[in-house]
Order: structure tokens, then C-alpha cells, then sequence
């Protein structure tokens, strides 16, 4: 065998493979679990493990493979170190060089044997070649004897120019110890991870199941009846607290809801009993005292105009109806409010007029909207009733329409009895009066109108005290251009 220049003697051959002894385990589902909270902490428990184990094996596997890449390369370069002794002194100082390493205490895990042609052994801390070693310039990890103990290292042979072989190795006792520790170490640590991922599943399942039984139990009550029952809040903060506000904030509306139809229903029967009440009787006095055809003409035409205000209540009831569902959306189109509201001014100027008012207008030029103007136009046309209806003769009705900062405001002012603060949070619930207006005629469903008018087109009505009277104030946002 030769032992060749550097760049010959060192020559690496492709290193076998290390087997990592570890694979990733198979995890198989468990089609048969049909709990909710248990898929989802098994679910947890095997993102966890697998993470965990994925985490571990790669510091074992990197740990390991960093010991055999050190001790390559110190053997690598320790064989050229011996190579460049050949090189210059030939034999003789190739023996004198693996001398002084082997009674050197700090290189006391280094394997050396140097044989010649023939096979016969000239230096060395081995006693014979060892078996299964039979190429040159590859990695071998072999057990050996070495002064009389057993032993695993890591060998690589070399040819000699001259013929004969050298071995170079290095005592991987302390790597495999090592490699048999990180191993204890990693069953352990999967050990531990893996029953903290069975007790965080068992957590997870626990805090799972008590929101949902909350949510249970909350959703049980309020189907046999209990409206007023809410889920708890933790108080911590998190997901479950954000999902039982959102819900309970949807039973408060659901609440809120039929809270109004119980009002409207009352309201109903009880509005609506007096006119329905009032035609049947003038029906029945005529049909028993009418004296000729007129006076029963007379009396169909008074009980007609009941029921006309009848069937009026409920056409603005479905109109409300229609409004809050959003079917309107769909007419919106690109106005300008300016010369609708310049034509209630002249409609509304003249009416004032007759009943002894003064209507004070200021209306800009351009206010651009899309909406629907049929509806904008019977909102403005409500409150201008209103603030008809309830002003004394010889006072000021104020109408002012401007826009700033792309909202649009119409106002209407008035000097009337105007509404109570308290009442003014009920005041567009549909049939609600105040008692300064249980005197005069309507039905309670012009503010509730006007609102969702207002709600429609993502603007808002705000009712305020004008000292005296009412100020109605609806802002909508105005097109951009």
C-alpha cells in the first residue's frame, strides 16, 4: 500500500450513513371518538408530542453528528500530520512520529498500527488488523483490543507509497456513552413531554367542556323560557370571554326584540281597540236608529275613516317593517337632497303660514347622498308634522339642512311642549307616547319611522331639547364625490 501526497492520503470516501436508531412514530386516528372536546385534545396532545419529539430528535440527531464530524476531522488531519513526517523522513520518521503519540498521556484515545507489505506489524497500540477493515480511504467503526481491553473506534486505513498500510483511529467509548446518555435523556424527555401533552389534552378538554356547558345550560334555560339568563364571564379576558359577551349580547337583543313585539302587540290592542271599538258602534246605531238613507251614508262614512286610520297604522307598521329589514337598500341610488328639501320648504311654508307659524329655512345648495329619496323625504316630512302639530301659532319653526365634513345634517326646530329627557330613549319605540302628546292624534310611529329611515342609510336620529321644545336632528353620510 502507498501512502500517498496529502491531497491522496487524505482523500475522504463517501461516509456510510449513520443510523439515528430513531423514527418518527405513526400516529393513527381514532375515527370512533365522538366528542367534540376529545378530538380537540387529542388533537392538541398530537400536535404537542409530535412537535416535542420532532424538537428532541433533532438536538439528539445534531449532538451526535457534530461528536462524528469532530472526530473525522481530527483523524483526517491527524493522518496528514503523519503523511507530511513520511514525506520527509520516509519510514523511520513516520514510526518515530506514531512513537511519540502513543506515549503522549494527552492523546491517550488515538489508535495507530503500521504494518508493512508483508503484513507484519512495525508500531502500533493494536495487536492485529481489524477484522472486517478491507479498503482503503473509508470510515470503519469497529470494536478493537487495545492494550488487552475492548473498546468501539472509528478507523481509517491508508496505503503507503512503499507498500504496507497505516491505520489512524480514534477510542469512541466516550462518544457512544455519551450517545447512549442523550439517548436515556431523549426517552425521558419524550416521556415527560408526553405526559404533559396528555395533561394539557385533559386541561384543554376540561376548559373545552365548561364553556360549552356553559353555553349548554345558558341555551337549555332560554329554550324552556328563562330569557334573562346569561352565560358567566371568566373574567380572564380570552377567547371564551370575547365568544360569551358576543352571545350574550345577541340574547340582550333577542331580549330587547321581543320585548318590542310584547309592547307592540299591547300597543296594538290597545291603540287600536278604541277606533275599531268606535266604528262598530256607529255600524250598530245605524243599522238600529238610522231614519233614512243619509244619516246611514253619514254613519258608514265616519266608521270608514276609523278604519282607514286602522289600516294606516298598519301600513306604517309594515313599512317600518320593510325599512329595518334593508329590502330598500337595493333602490339606493346617486341624489342630491337640495331641491327636494327646497320643495317641502315651499309645501311646509304654506302650511305654516295658514296655522299662524313662521318657518325659517337655510338649506345649502349641494347635498349629495345615496340613499333612497322617497324615504329621506317622508322622514323630513314626519318631523316637520310634528313640529307642526305640537307648535303654538305666532313661534318659529326652525329647518336647516348643511353639510359638514361628509355627513350630511338635516335639523328641525321647533317651540313646542317638546319631549322629556327620560322619554327621549323611548321616543322612537314604536307606539310610544309621551304624555304631553296623549292629547293629540297619531299612533306613536312617526319617530319610529324617521329612525329607521336613518338607521337604513348608516345615519342616526338624535332627538335634544331646544329650551323650549324639540330638536330632531337627522345625520346621514353624505356621497363622496
Amino acid at each position: 500500500m502507498n501512502l500517498p501526497a496529502p491531497p491522496n492520503f487524505g482523500v475522504q470516501a463517501e461516509p456510510r450513513a449513520l443510523a439515528p436508531g430513531r423514527r418518527k412514530r405513526q400516529h393513527r386516528s381514532r375515527p370512533l371518538i365522538r366528542s367534540a372536546g376529545v378530538r380537540f385534545a387529542l388533537a392538541y396532545a398530537v400536535v404537542f408530542g409530535v412537535s416535542a419529539f420532532a424538537l428532541a430528535f433533532s438536538i439528539w440527531y445534531s449532538t451526535l453528528d457534530l461528536l462524528q464530524r469532530q472526530v473525522e476531522v481530527d483523524i483526517r488531519n491527524d493522518a496528514l500530520v503523519l503523511d507530511e513526517h513520511y514525506q520527509l523522513g520516509g519510514l523511520p520518521s513516520l514510526i518515530a512520529a506514531i512513537h511519540d503519540r502513543l506515549t503522549d498521556v494527552t492523546q491517550s484515545d488515538g489508535i495507530y498500527l503500521l504494518e508493512d507489505a508483508l503484513g507484519n506489524r512495525l508500531i502500533g497500540n493494536l495487536d492485529t488488523w481489524p477484522n472486517g477493515l478491507n479498503q482503503v480511504n473509508t470510515w470503519y467503526e469497529l470494536p478493537v483490543t487495545r492494550d488487552h481491553q475492548s473498546s468501539v473506534a472509528l478507523l481509517r486505513a491508508y496505503s503507503l507509497p512503499g507498500g504496507g498500510e497505516l491505520l489512524v483511529g480514534r477510542d469512541v467509548t466516550a462518544r457512544d456513552k455519551l450517545r447512549n446518555v442523550l439517548r436515556d435523556g431523549l426517552l425521558w424527555a419524550l416521556g415527560l413531554m408526553f405526559a404533559l401533552g396528555i395533561l394539557g389534552a385533559f386541561l384543554v378538554r376540561s376548559l373545552f367542556r365548561r364553556m360549552m356547558r356553559d353555553i349548554s345550560t345558558t341555551t337549555r334555560a332560554i329554550a324552556r323560557g328563562d330569557l334573562a339568563r346569561r352565560i358567566p364571564l371568566t373574567g380572564d379576558g380570552d377567547e371564551f370571554d370575547e365568544l360569551a359577551t358576543i352571545i350574550n349580547d345577541m340574547l340582550d337583543r333577542i331580549s330587547r326584540l321581543m320585548d318590542g313585539v310584547r309592547q307592540v302587540s299591547n300597543a296594538i290592542a290597545h291603540d287600536l281597540r278604541t277606533p275599531i271599538t268606535r266604528a262598530r258602534t256607529r255600524l250598530e246605531d245605524a243599522s238600529l236608529h238610522a231614519h233614512s238613507a243619509e244619516d246611514l251614508q253619514s254613519a258608514i262614512e265616519r266608521a270608514t275613516l276609523d278604519l282607514d286610520g286602522i289600516v294606516g297604522v298598519f301600513e306604517a307598521l309594515l313599512r317600518i317593517a320593510e325599512i329595518e329589514a334593508g329590502s330598500r337598500r337595493a333602490a339606493f341610488a346617486p341624489i342630491d337632497l337640495a331641491p327636494m328639501l327646497h320643495d317641502m320648504d315651499e309645501l311646509y311654508r304654506a302650511v305654516a303660514e295658514e296655522r299662524g307659524l313662521t318657518l325659517e329655512t337655510r338649506i345649502e345648495p349641494r347635498l349629495p347622498l345615496l340613499g333612497d329619496r322617497d324615504l329621506v323625504q317622508q322622514a323630513v316630512a314626519n318631523l316637520l308634522d310634528n313640529a307642526l302639530k305640537f307648535t303654538e301659532p305666532g313661534t318659529v319653526i326652525g329647518f336647516t339642512a348643511r353639510l359638514e365634513e361628509a355627513v350630511i345634517e338635516i335639523a328641525i326646530t321647533d317651540r313646542g311642549p317638546g319631549i322629556a329627557e327620560p322619554d327621549r330613549a323611548r321616543a322612537t319605540e314604536r307606539f310610544f307616547r309621551a304624555e304631553s302628546a296623549r292629547s293629540t292624534a297619531g299612533s306613536g310611529l312617526g319617530l319610529a319611522l324617521v329612525a329607521a329611515v336613518a338607521q337604513l342609510h348608516n345615519g342616526t336620529l338624535l332627538l335634544a331639547d331646544n329650551d323650549p321644545g324639540l330638536r330632531a336632528v337627522i345625520t346621514l353620510p353624505a356621497r363622496s364625490s
